[in-house]
């Protein structure tokens, strides 16, 4: 299934996000590069949130986010009605974060994790469903609630 995935990062993930983004292209998906372009300094927000907003809104499938550490793009990430973001630092995390979430941002760590790993993370994060059955979908939808109860939606901003 080819989808749309839209990348966004700071100055630390700017590397790690074109060697993914290269990867996710070879594989047919069609990629939307929020930025940076280059590892001069900037806020992540800057760059996530709007990214975040093209997940909410439906205009991406799902997100790749990269910084530092991973957790910094989630904690934005995670503001918006609509982003189930998750950090994975190894291949086995993005799979459970695919079957039994069913996230759609994946978030990582640009300074902890090399190249091939992350695309490893990436390759199976991409090519897990979410195991739809009824207690992943009960536990999701608790979430959701959630979500509903704190979280404005995306209509309002």
């Amino acid at each position: 299934m080819i989808l749309k995935i839209v990348l966004a990062s700071d100055h630390a993930g700017v590397a790690l996000k074109k060697e993914i983004s290269e990867f996710l292209t070879s594989l047919g998906h069609e990629v939307n590069d929020l930025g940076p372009f280059n590892s001069d300094a900037v806020d992540l927000s800057d760059y996530v949130y709007p990214a975040s907003l093209e997940v909410a809104k439906k205009n991406a499938d799902r997100g790749i986010f990269i910084d530092g550490v991973g957790y910094g793009s989630a904690m934005i990430a995670n503001r918006i009605l609509g982003v189930d973001a998750v950090v994975c630092q190894d291949p086995f995390c993005a799979k459970l974060a695919r079957q039994h979430t069913d996230s759609n941002v994946l978030c990582l760590g640009g300074k902890i994790i090399g190249s091939a790993i992350a695309l490893d993370i990436v390759d199976v994060w991409m090519k897990t469903e979410f195991l739809n059955q009824e207690k992943y979908i009960r536990r999701v939808n608790k979430v959701k609630e959630i979500s509903k109860r704190h979280l404005r939606s995306i209509d309002e901003i």
